[in-house]
């Protein structure tokens, strides 16, 4: 796709932004986004902004004095706090009662509870003959799947990727 303002060089770069509840959307090549102050969009270090996201949201850990590293990794619940990122699966052995709070608040449980998709019992015979069926099914969607990508219709693409998803896992 060209760019939208110079309609010379290959667009790099999309910009969406609503301004006083106008949407705007740019197809911009690297100098057009340059001039239009776009290009320092991602000069923010991920690892900072992730960091200062996670402080956010487990706010200032309590320290304690005795355990205060993790046996097997070394890190500090202050690490922790810092990183936004638990350093082991032992830390969360290690720093369990100050980091449980966190994790309730953050994603409103402890425990999965989500549900299993149940298996019906097929018959061998008709068991083989379905899996083809459903191999040639799924190699029919992954051609249509090419299509609607090369025509840039991805709505449809990503409706079929998940099509090819769910099929493929049974």
């Amino acid at each position: 796709m060209k760019c939208q303002k110079c309609k010379v060089k290959n667009a790099t770069t999309h910009v969406k932004r609503v301004v006083n509840g106008e949407y705007e959307e740019y197809m911009l090549c690297g100098d057009c986004a340059h001039e239009m102050g776009f290009d320092n969009v991602f000069d923010m270090d991920m690892p900072d902004m992730f960091g200062g996201l996670m402080k956010s949201l487990f706010g200032a850990l309590p320290s304690r004095s005795g355990a205060a590293r993790c046996p097997l990794c070394g890190s500090t619940l202050g690490d922790i706090t810092n990183t936004g990122k638990v350093g082991c699966a032992k830390c969360y052995e290690v720093f369990y009662n100050e980091l449980l709070p966190s994790v309730k608040r953050i994603h409103g449980n402890t425990t999965h509870s989500g549900k299993t998709p149940g298996r019906q019992a097929i018959p061998e015979k008709s068991k083989e003959n379905s899996e083809k069926e459903i191999k040639e099914q799924i190699e029919g969607l992954k051609k249509q799947l090419d299509k609607a990508v090369e025509v840039q219709n991805f709505e449809l693409a990503a409706e079929l990727r998940d099509k090819i998803r769910e099929m493929e896992g049974k």
